[in-house]
């Protein structure tokens, strides 16, 4: 498949396209509006300001500090080439900033976003239209449908990687998808370069090209030049660069912090040690050991106290065990609350109380909705869902797009990693849930009038869940940006 023919948007599609980037352009332009006043300026320390004042959910703003002044800012076990895919977009950024005094990074990303945004709809279509076999309105109301769930519209307006990672799983789902249709397998090159690309951005949703490379190629798959070549040489040196990235950028950094808050501790126990010799009676070596000593045991019990309290901690479920990867699990946040009103619910539909609030700061884990209504429209779009895997359950490419899924259900979920804000990772999979809904719109030659009749309903269905969506998602978004 030819990379430029792969990104050209047909006449059909340009029109739709063009509407999505204008949608885009608009949320964007709130969330730079809203920030401008604050980061548009070159002469501040640009990462405190931008962790301190950037609140919208629990994203990070790091890209805004990566393009501000480069590092290897981003957790590069997670992100291992994101910062380098960053790099020529700083470069732009600081020129800019040198000749100008302004920094625009919120507008390069702004674009950057909306680009993403007007590719994924496109990849949608084309999913919905050429691999589901919908008719070129149902795909259209198919991709709306999508992009009008919370977290997609929020993904695209967001200095975070998760609308990237979207475009780049869907597209990759597409591509995977037509060598099914088209009985073709997935070459070398084509799987090595949807790997690092997608696990460059994100490093567990490198195992989602394998899984549908699995798919494409089945027993081809396990072929020993394949695996060597496709598989296992590129995680291996996916992992072994990420090693490196850390010990180049990451560790020289954490131990100058660690250097400089064991001397900021020192001097700190030097103090409590001095003032007590200053102001005690006891004139015994020992005894005034064990005075200073219970001083300082008292304030370390104190900071910790402090820590506990604070969101980050409180909110944080107790890990399966402490490593470092395990610690970002979770056993004790509550899987049921966590589906309904997380994955399913916040994920889709915006909640009213704690609006888009972070839960490292003050956000409760579990927040419930005002309104039936919204626990009736969450119930009809699960049952829409699995009525759509049962109506296409004999189709190879949802198999494919559900294993995907599961893969991340199964971390979130299931080891609870990011469990306590597991909604701000809708983009890697809620894709998903359009896509087999889809099949239920699909018509079949042979079929009855009252089969048609059916879908007609289905129809009109999502066309109300969609309006729905995009005015309560969009009202809540505006009001929390502007109000």
């Amino acid at each position: 498949m030819i990379f430029f023919g792969l990104f050209k948007i047909r006449k059909e599609k340009r029109w739709p396209a063009a509407v999505v980037a204008l949608f885009f352009l608009a949320v964007n332009a709130m969330m730079t509006a809203c920030y401008a006043h604050l980061f548009m300026w070159g002469d501040k320390d640009s990462w405190k300001d931008f962790m301190k004042y950037f609140s919208v959910s629990g994203f990070d703003p790091i890209t805004y500090s990566v393009m501000t002044e480069w590092s290897a800012g981003y957790n590069v076990y997670r992100h291992p080439l994101l910062a380098f895919f960053v790099w020529p977009f700083s470069q732009l950024n600081q020129g800019i900033l040198a000749l100008t005094g302004l920094n625009l990074v919120q507008v390069i990303v702004a674009l950057l976003l909306v680009m993403a945004a007007v590719y994924t709809f496109v990849f949608l279509y084309r999913i919905a239209h050429e691999l589901i076999g919908l008719a070129r309105k149902d795909a259209l109301l198919l991709s709306a449908y999508c992009f009008s769930f919370g977290y997609v519209m929020l993904s695209f307006a967001v200095p975070d990687h998760f609308g990237i990672s979207m475009l780049l799983l869907v597209m990759a789902l597409y591509i995977s998808g037509k060598c099914i249709q088209k009985g073709r397998q997935l070459s070398i090159v084509q799987t090595v370069l949807l790997f690092v690309f997608t696990a460059g951005v994100s490093l567990n949703n490198g195992l989602k090209i394998f899984m549908d490379a699995l798919f494409v190629n089945g027993r081809r798959f396990f072929r020993p030049k394949y695996l060597l070549l496709a598989v296992i040489l590129p995680a291996a040196l996916m992992w072994g660069f990420a090693r490196w990235e850390y010990h180049t950028f990451v560790w020289p950094k954490e131990m100058e912090r660690k250097e400089l808050a064991k001397s900021a501790n020192e001097r700190q126990r030097n103090r409590v040690i001095a003032a007590f010799r200053d102001t005690t009676q006891l004139k015994d070596t020992a005894e005034i050991r064990k005075g200073y000593e219970r001083i300082l045991a008292h304030q370390d019990s104190m900071r910790a106290a402090r820590k506990a309290k604070r969101a980050v901690n409180r909110h944080s479920g107790k890990p399966m065990m402490e490593g470092e990867f395990m610690r970002w699990t979770d056993v004790t946040t509550p899987r049921w609350s966590s589906l309904v009103e997380n994955v399913f619910g916040e994920s889709i539909q915006f909640h009213e109380d704690h609006l888009l609030g972070d839960t490292l700061r003050s956000r409760p884990v579990i927040v419930k909705y005002n309104y039936w209504l919204n626990y009736i429209i969450e119930a009809v779009i699960v049952l829409l869902f699995f009525a759509g895997i049962w109506k296409g359950r004999r189709e190879r490419f949802l198999w494919m797009a559900l294993a995907g899924m599961a893969l991340d259900l199964i971390l979130h979920v299931g080891l609870g990693f990011g469990l306590n804000e597991v909604y701000i990772m809708a983009a890697h999979w809620i894709f998903v849930v359009p896509i087999a809904t889809g099949y239920l719109l699909r018509e079949e030659r042979g079929k009855r009038k009252e089969e048609r009749g059916k879908r007609r309903v289905e129809r009109v269905l999502l066309l109300i869940l969609t309006v729905f969506l995009f005015c309560w998602n969009l009202s809540l978004y505006v009001q929390y940006l502007l109000f």
